[in-house]
């Protein structure tokens, strides 16, 4: 079936009286809903009635056409032109020069309107919002002046409002709204009815006969341009659209949107508004003129009348959709939006707009076909059902409303052997499901579109996309789609599915045969650290149990982190975990770690035990190289740790070779010149001595300080080995002790050069402890004398109170004689002042 715009029928001809035959010839018609008026070459006018509901068609069966009235308006002159006026019911005739206006149904003269003479053309703009707010425009042009005149017509008359003066004599024109469009005989006018401005648009060449100008609407107006050019042309004089390229020889031309009609001696062409292109011929011997309406043309010869009824619009995208034209068929339905229910307009959208995705689809314009199938909410099924191999993940409920255009059409055919292309196909199935995945698009189907996907990621091996779909929330049906992970040995995807849809067990134990070697899967390198992780944050407490010995089995030290790295509202009770971690030393050194130093536990048997898994690991390991390690974290728990029994701890470390935290142990309790002695004579580390002397005496006084240090110096001056020590002692804390107290306790044989560095630097301590004190003094005397000052400026000021003064910090009235005064002479009440009061 050919596409058509319109549908041709002939619905009149004129029977001519013996003797009159070129008499009575057809000069002009006119049409207003079921009527339609003729004007005849002999001053004749007939009105016609159109049968009802058919706009001129006739088919078996129908009433034909009938003729209802006629007018003989004189003997000589042919009707020039007829105009409607439907809101006051008057029918315009232009005969013998002189516009006269009638009855539109009785074909009587209006008495009231007299004729209007001198007249060779004229013009109505029978817009109806135009017509309430100012009444029907009439424009007639002058056969005695170079001029056109604008009338507002009424129900019993019609006055002149504005002359409009131009260079020459018009030949055609239109109205619309305020503005007029006139054609002469070597170019074409844009007049402002209102301001009587006119405006040359462009010259041309045409005979009288060929200069047309018709209104489109909207103020819009189309012309016959220059070199065989239809010019569509705006009320402000520019340009919309592209011109028309149409033949030379047109008669006539209008419009029925979207439509351009172009009127030649033997056909009538129909062109596209949208895209300038012709869509349809039709063959009129010996037209003379047309008549364009809403919703069709009449065309005219001499005798016959033809009508040319405008197909419904959705039977013209139907059509076009049928041809596979749907570029086209899409920029129709834009244009006839308007004439449109919304609905059926939304609707033929989306499918129009589905199908041209389909032409790029095939064509491998995926990122067109993407775009269309996007706007055209396309159900994502009727891409899948394009893969053969795809289609057992359709519902058997699904049917396809693309059957009559896809037959046989499935991607693997389209590419046959080439693989490259079905490659690039299957990654725009992709693209486009998960571009659709979430949407409202794709709620319809999810169950559809997430088990293609997984389909698709196994098939092509995409890893990453897989472990992303089957990991969060997803429909996948776990019996569809566990067998086909299997079957690709995806084992640590299934346990994921069966994570997403809550079988925390069955996904744990599949993982599990993975780590243990019964199942191979090597798309992941960790499956051991993702069940720690998954372990730790479970809320299910069962299963955390359940595969608990077996993590701490596999590795005590990332297993413990079930329990570390858990959410704080989903903690276990810290004593059955203690309990289970009783065979996993290690593990239970981390576990005590994580709650005293992250949940700042002060619980003293958790801090006994952290200390006590310190001393056995550190003793453990002591044949190790490394040790430094635990014995810092022991050592900084013992300094640090008000929580812990010291005499359990020295009882376990007492007879170990861990010297340095028993002598933390001994100065915990006092024993700090014990302390010493074990770090000085047992483990003979002096810097560790010294070290003890500053640590101990960290967040206490001087003086504390400086008695470790002078015990530490009588022990080195004890033993005639320890010499140097005590020396290189004096020098590092020559701030801290006291020249006076050191000098008693030197050995009468020491010389004032051996120690002349420490007394050196002693005594610059001392000094300038001492000028400190004093500038510190001498401030403070300064700041003394500053408020005596102050006391005795304000103590010789005046200060007046009247009735009503406010206090400036509360704002309430002073109402006491006591006040008191800040330093700008601002008033207070003494309890606002900061102050106590006397």
């Amino acid at each position: 079936m050919a596409f058509r715009a319109f549908t041709h029928s002939h619905v009149y001809e004129k029977q001519p009286a013996s003797k009159e035959k070129d008499k009575s010839s057809i000069q002009c018609i006119e049409r207003y809903d079921q009527n339609v008026y003729l004007g005849t070459k002999d001053a004749t006018v007939l009105h016609l009635i159109l049968p009802s509901g058919t706009d001129g068609d006739q088919s078996p069966g129908q009433s034909k056409i009938r003729e209802c009235r006629l007018r003989k308006l004189g003997s000589s002159n042919p009707v020039a032109q007829l105009r409607v006026v439907p809101l006051f019911n008057h029918l315009l005739i232009l005969w013998d020069r002189s516009v006269t206006a009638f009855n539109m149904f009785s074909l009587e003269p209006v008495p009231a309107l007299k004729k209007i003479q001198h007249v060779n053309l004229f013009e109505v703009c029978n817009s109806l919002l135009a017509a309430q707010a100012e009444g029907v425009k009439m424009v007639t042009s002058s056969s005695r002046r170079k001029a056109i005149r604008v009338h507002v017509v009424g129900v019993d008359r019609w006055d002149v409002v504005k002359e409009v003066s131009l260079l020459q004599d018009p030949v055609a024109l239109a109205v619309d709204g305020g503005c007029v469009c006139v054609g002469t005989s070597d170019r074409y006018l844009l007049c402002d009815i209102r301001t009587g401005s006119s405006d040359e648009l462009f010259p041309h060449s045409h005979s009288r006969q060929r200069v047309i100008v018709t209104s489109m609407g909207r103020g819009e107006f189309l012309l016959n341009g220059p070199e065989s050019l239809g010019m569509f042309v705006m009320k402000t004089g520019i340009c919309q659209r592209p011109p028309l390229q149409w033949p030379q020889e047109v008669l006539a031309a209008g419009v029925c949107f979207p439509y351009i009609l172009t009127l030649q001696p033997q056909v009538l062409s129909v062109y596209s508004a949208v895209d300038q292109q012709c869509k349809q011929t039709v063959s009129l011997s010996g037209a003379k003129g047309l008549l364009c309406t809403s919703d069709g043309v009449l065309v005219f010869t001499e005798r016959d009348i033809f009508s040319l009824r405008l197909v419904p619009p959705e039977e013209q995208i139907h059509t076009l959709v049928m041809h596979e034209r749907f570029e086209e068929a899409l920029m129709l339905l834009d244009a006839v939006q308007d004439q449109l229910p919304l609905d059926s307009y939304k609707e033929l959208q989306k499918a129009v707009t589905c199908l041209a995705g389909l032409v790029h689809f095939y064509q491998k314009d995926f990122s067109a076909a993407m775009d269309l199938f996007i706007a055209g909410e396309l159900d994502p099924r009727e891409i899948i059902r394009l893969y053969p191999d795809f289609q057992s993940c359709l519902s058997e409920e699904f049917q396809s409303k693309l059957d009559h255009l896809n037959k046989g059409r499935d991607v693997q055919v389209v590419c046959r052997d080439d693989r490259n292309t079905f490659h690039h196909y299957l990654a725009f199935l992709g693209d486009f499901l998960r571009a659709v995945r979430g949407t409202v698009q794709g709620l319809k189907c999810s169950k559809e579109v997430d088990y293609a996907l997984l389909r698709l990621y196994v098939e092509v091996g995409d890893t990453e996309n897989l472990q992303q779909l089957v990991a969060f929330p997803n429909l996948c049906s776990l019996d569809c789609c566990v067998p086909v992970l299997e079957r690709h040995n995806r084992y640590f995807a299934v346990g994921s599915l069966y994570q997403s849809h809550g079988y925390y067990i069955d996904a744990i134990e599949t993982w599990v045969k993975i780590e243990d070697g019964l199942h191979k899967d090597p798309s992941c390198s960790d499956v051991y650290g993702h069940i720690v992780q998954t372990l730790s944050q479970l809320p299910d407490r069962d299963v955390v149990w359940k595969f608990a010995d077996w993590t701490l089995q596999r590795n005590q030290e990332i297993g413990v982190q079930i329990f570390n790295k858990r959410p704080p509202d989903v903690q276990f009770e810290t004593q059955d975990v203690l309990a289970l971690m009783e065979k996993y030393p290690l593990a239970m050194l981390h576990h005590l770690e994580f709650l005293i130093h992250d949940l700042n536990s002060e619980d003293e048997r958790h801090h006994n035990r952290l200390a006590l898994a310190y001393v056995t690991q550190s003793l453990r390991e002591e044949e190790d190289t490394d040790l430094r390690g635990t014995r810092a974290k022991l050592q900084q728990l013992l300094w640090e740790s008000r929580f812990y029994d010291v005499s359990t701890v020295y009882e376990r470390v007492e007879w170990t070779t861990l010297r340095l935290e028993k002598a933390i142990l001994l100065g915990k309790t006092g024993g700090h010149s014990q302390a010493l002695q074990v770090l000085v004579h047992q483990e003979g580390d002096l810097k560790a001595a010294e070290a003890y002397c500053c640590r101990a005496a960290r967040g206490r006084d001087t003086v504390f300080r400086q008695t470790l240090l002078l015990t530490l110096l009588q022990m080195y001056l004890s033993s005639e080995d320890l010499g140097s020590a005590a020396v290189d002692l004096l020098n590092n804390h020559p701030r801290v002790l006291a020249a006076e107290k050191v000098i008693r306790l030197l050995p009468d044989s020491w010389s004032v050069q051996l120690v002349s560095q420490f007394l050196v630097g002693s005594l610059r301590e001392t000094f300038h402890q001492r000028r400190m004190a004093q500038l510190q003094k001498a401030m403070a005397q300064v700041e003394l004398t500053r408020h005596k000052v102050i006391w005795m400026h304000t103590s010789k000021r005046k200060f007046r109170l009247d009735k009503g003064q406010k206090c400036k910090v509360c704002q309430k009235d002073l109402a006491e004689p006591e006040f008191a005064c800040n330093l700008t002479g601002e008033v207070m009440h003494t309890s606002c002042s900061g102050f106590p009061s006397t």
